[in-house]
C-alpha cells in the first residue's frame, strides 16, 4: 500500500491526539491542523477506505492495526529526526518543521542509520 505524504501527516496527527485524550473526532483534527472541516473529512474519508482507520457511529476514529503501524513508524521518525536535527544545533522549531518534511522520503536504510548514530 502506498499512502501519500498528507495522509501520514494525518495518520501522526490522530496518533498524537489519541495520545492526549482517550477520544478522538474529526473535529479535533481540524482544531490541531488548522485544516477546514471537508478537507479533514476527504482525507479521513481516503483512509478509511484505505483500511487504515475505523470512524464509529459517533464520530469517533479507532486505528486499524496497519494504520497505527503506519502512524507510529511515522511519528517515530518525526521524534528521531526532531533530536537528530537539533543535536546538529539546529532550534527545536526548525528541527521539527524540517523533520515533518524529511519522515515522509528518508529510506528505511537512512533512517536506521540516523537512529544507530543516535544511541552512540
Amino acid at each position: 500500500m502506498s499512502i501519500k505524504e498528507s495522509g501520514e501527516m494525518y495518520l501522526e496527527t490522530v496518533l498524537i491526539l489519541s495520545r492526549k485524550k482517550n477520544i478522538v473526532r474529526a473535529i479535533d483534527v481540524v482544531e490541531y491542523m488548522g485544516f477546514s472541516k471537508p478537507a479533514v473529512s476527504r482525507a479521513l474519508g481516503k483512509l478509511r477506505s484505505e483500511k487504515l482507520i475505523i470512524i464509529d457511529g459517533n464520530g469517533f476514529i479507532a486505528f486499524t492495526e496497519s494504520g497505527r503501524r503506519l502512524a507510529e513508524k511515522v511519528y517515530e521518525r518525526h521524534i528521531i529526526l526532531t533530536e537528530f536535527i537539533k543535536g546538529l544545533g539546529v532550534d527545536e522549531e526548525t528541527a521539527s518543521a524540517d523533520a515533518c518534511k524529511i519522515e515522509h522520503v528518508i529510506s528505511d536504510k537512512t533512517f536506521e542509520a540516523v537512529k544507530a548514530s543516535l544511541k552512540r
